[in-house]
């Protein structure tokens, strides 16, 4: 380009070139005057009208005018070429500068100010630099500051780092440059004028200690620093850094926006407090933004008497963490409580957001083999996926003493987890580390952050349990893959989505026939399936299989251990069976809520509701947002015939999710049974708004009958045996409904085609109030006969 001419710039020099463009020196002939050219890369606009509008953007940059601001002159296009024209800073940059070491502080300090000033203009005019970094701010001849390039980021949509982590940030549309990105932007919401105080945070660290907040090894690892990770106090890192500036740094890079300076005019004030020419004893303390003006004499008595009693307050409620860096926090308690946030997605692809999903309930399993500590579910979880709650708030919702955050990375055959364990009551970063694995090796990758997590919590674990965690087998690849992407779509829950999965299984078990997992994940799709979509005829027996081949390859497998228990307590009708098999489930994952809440219905059809209640509530303590674990819980009350508890607890689910069919059915059942026949009558009309499903209706129906609305119930059947003429319903729940309406010979005709099709409801024969009316007949006594 040298040489060349772009409307009446003339061109010089080149001064330098980065992930915007090419900078050039030029010559405006027509205002004789030396300019800078940024001649932009050949894909910044996809078409004319964001051209255009990339033109009324730099007309906004134009109108920015401050000493401290590089101007923008003009934007336009010269034979496919687009370029931008600013002001010529003669000098050099802050990178250049800062290549020779740390500046003296009070340097820092007077650098520090000009840059806050640039920022308080621009964010005064509305305007966010998005990329603020020591090589976009020039040091003029005379050793002042000129900020460069207000904007354009984001208007070019680029990051200076597109070479190494362009896969990492495309998904979120990361606009900067990485390392000096503030957490907000890593995910993916929009910055504001506090992600600028950030990336100044990050300069003042680097100005006054020579080197960046955190050390650059790979754009995951830089990523997982910065959202995680408070860095080192500069005065370790650079010895001399007044208490006042590396106050005023900590609170640039906070990892919370609400906690950093709100303002550049803020952190402007405190900048200038921190260190005042010739006064090194002034200082600014954190949270506090100082007055320029020095207190009269007379004052400065009072003063002091105010900033030790400030200083007592903000370490005495722990303000912003500031005890704990200072003194270390309080001597941790005894951790028997974690939840594992959701893992971020650091491979730039949606599309592996089931890998991720699958790693994270992956490691959640690991980690709850582990009996003395109680160990969030992955269903809880997956609601704080992408929440903006803190990790305080997070644990006060959860009941729990710790939280494990962390991000996945696969890049060809290795995985990568970076996980972290914070105290939860003190924010406080315990421990973090990064896991490499090929993708063979992967169960051991689970094993070892699980028994990592443990060491740090002090956790003694016993022989069996050790055992569990390092007892890895290595898998397939291709068949993992395919195992997690089924495990994905059957949590989905729809008969399309299970079936896919169900598929994807077996395509993991043809290309490895000794796949335990995919057997695993094949036997509870088919549980899925049953009574919900399909016949249990249909559908058990092929679980069964799945199930106990699965437990053949590998006995530990609590999943399929708890899918047989299932078929044993609902299809084979073999309660004793199915205790057994939930017992030695529970011995393998303690923390396994679907094992309790199963173990749960077991006790409640015997008739052992106070076990059964327990069982629920440790399923509940576990999974505390799962709707299927409440609604275990609830029919386990309804059950027990403690029906203001039931009552109580569908509210509980309906207050999560208000329009829920079965928390509706099961609360207008115990309306029923506690004479509040309106309140009952609307409920299950709610219930089949929300699900129009035959056992919803055959529920509505049982209502009516016992409500005195005797021929609409009889409508109703007549409708619903209609429709089961064409698809699955539980008969059961007719029979049900044939008993409320005093129908008995039609109520067993029903029952029997329930135990012929194995249907799962039949398993509360003996405690369901609603077959009173019938057990003193001989034929109900038969039935309770055959199905032993």
């Amino acid at each position: 380009m040298v040489g060349k001419t772009l409307g009446h710039y003339r061109i010089t020099a080149k001064i330098g070139a980065g992930g915007m463009g090419e900078v050039y020196r030029a010559r405006d002939e027509r205002l004789e005057r030396d300019v800078a050219i940024k001649v932009l890369p050949p894909d910044s606009f996809k078409d004319e009208e964001a051209r255009r509008r990339f033109k009324r953007e730099a007309l906004t940059l134009s109108k920015l005018n401050h000493p401290n601001i590089a101007t923008v002159h003009d934007f336009n296009t010269e034979e496919g070429t687009d370029y931008l024209v600013m002001e010529y800073v003669a000098g050099e940059n802050l990178a250049d500068r800062l290549e020779s070491g740390p500046l003296p502080e009070a340097e820092v300090v007077r650098l520090g100010g000009q840059i806050a000033e640039a920022l308080e203009e621009a964010h005064e005019a509305g305007v966010i630099h998005r990329d603020l970094k020591p090589r976009n701010i020039s040091l003029t001849t005379k050793g002042n500051v000129k900020v460069l390039d207000f904007g354009i980021a984001k208007l070019l949509h680029k990051n200076e780092d597109t070479a190494t982590v362009d896969a990492l940030t495309k998904t979120v549309g990361l606009t900067g440059t990485l390392s000096y990105m503030a957490p907000e932007q890593l995910q993916g919401k929009s910055a504001d004028e506090r992600s600028d105080i950030h990336a100044l945070g990050v300069v003042l660290y680097e100005m006054a200690t020579g080197k960046r907040p955190f050390p650059y090894t790979t754009p995951a690892t830089l990523m997982r620093q910065i959202l995680e990770e408070m860095p080192e106090q500069p005065s370790k890192v650079q010895p001399g850094v007044s208490p006042g500036l590396e106050a005023v740094i900590q609170q640039c890079l906070e990892k919370d926006p609400g906690r950093r300076f709100q303002t550049a005019k803020e952190l402007h004030t405190a900048l200038s407090g921190s260190a005042t020419a010739g006064d090194d004893s002034a200082t600014w303390q954190y949270g506090q933004v100082a007055s320029r003006r020095r207190l009269p004499g007379a004052s400065i008595g009072i003063a002091l008497g105010i900033v030790v009693v400030l200083v007592a307050v903000v370490l005495g409620s722990n303000v912003a963490g500031l005890r704990d860096r200072l003194f270390g926090g309080p001597a941790g308690g005894e951790i028997t409580s974690i939840a594992v946030l959701p893992l971020n997605n650091l491979m730039g692809d949606a599309g592996q957001d089931y890998f991720v999903e699958g790693m994270h309930e992956a490691l959640i399993t690991q980690l709850s083999k582990i009996g003395a500590v109680t160990v969030i579910s992955h269903t809880t979880m997956t609601q704080y996926r992408n929440t903006e709650k803190s990790i305080p708030e997070i644990a006060r919702e959860l009941g729990v003493q710790a939280v494990v955050r962390g991000a996945v990375l696969s890049d060809g055959n290795m995985v990568r987890i970076s996980a972290q364990l914070i105290e939860a009551a003190s924010d406080r970063n315990l421990w973090a580390d990064d896991f490499d694995r090929e993708q063979t090796n992967i169960l051991s990758l689970y094993s070892d952050v699980a028994r990592s997590v443990a060491r740090e919590i002090q956790v003694t674990l016993t022989p069996e349990e050790e055992t569990l965690l390092t007892a890895t087998r290595e898998v397939n690849p291709e068949a993992y893959q395919r195992y997690l992407q089924g495990r994905f779509l059957v949590h989905q829950g729809s008969r399309e989505a299970i079936e896919e999965g169900i598929r994807l299984f077996e395509e993991g078990i043809a290309i490895d026939p000794n796949d335990a997992l995919s057997y695993a994940g094949l036997a509870n799709a088919y549980r899925s399936l049953s009574s919900l979509y399909l016949p249990p005829l249909e559908v058990m027996p092929k679980a069964k299989a799945a199930a106990l081949k699965a437990l053949e390859l590998d006995p530990t497998l609590e999943e399929a251990r708890t899918t047989l228990a299932y078929i044993k307590q609902n299809f084979e009708w073999d309660i004793l069976g199915a205790e057994a098999e939930l017992k030695r489930a529970l011995e393998i994952n303690p923390n396994s809520a679907d094992a309790h809440s199963f173990y749960g219905v077991v006790l409640t059809s015997l008739g052992r509701h106070d076990e059964a209640t327990a069982e629920m509530n440790r399923a509940l303590e576990i999974d505390p947002l799962s709707l299927w674990v409440h609604t275990y819980s609830l029919v386990g009350y309804y059950m027990a015939r403690d029906y203001d508890k039931a009552i109580e607890s569908c509210e509980v689910v309906l207050r999560q999710v208000p329009t829920f069919p079965w928390a509706h059915a099961f609360q207008g059942l115990s309306y029923v049974e506690t004479g509040r026949f309106p309140e009952a009558i609307a409920a299950v009309e709610a219930a089949t708004k929300s699900a129009d499903t035959l056992f919803m209706q055959s529920i509505r129906a049982q209502v009516y009958a016992v409500t005195g609305k005797t021929s609409e119930a009889r409508e109703l059947l007549v409708e619903i045996e209609e429709r089961a003429r064409r698809q699955y319903v539980c008969p059961y729940e007719i029979g049900l409904a044939y008993v409320a309406l005093g129908d008995k010979d039609e109520a067993f005709n029903w029952l029997e085609r329930a135990y012929l099709a194995r249907a799962d409801c039949m398993i509360w024969l003996r405690v369901d109030a609603r077959l009173d009316p019938i057990r003193d007949d001989s034929r109900f006594q038969d039935l309770l006969a055959r199905m032993n």
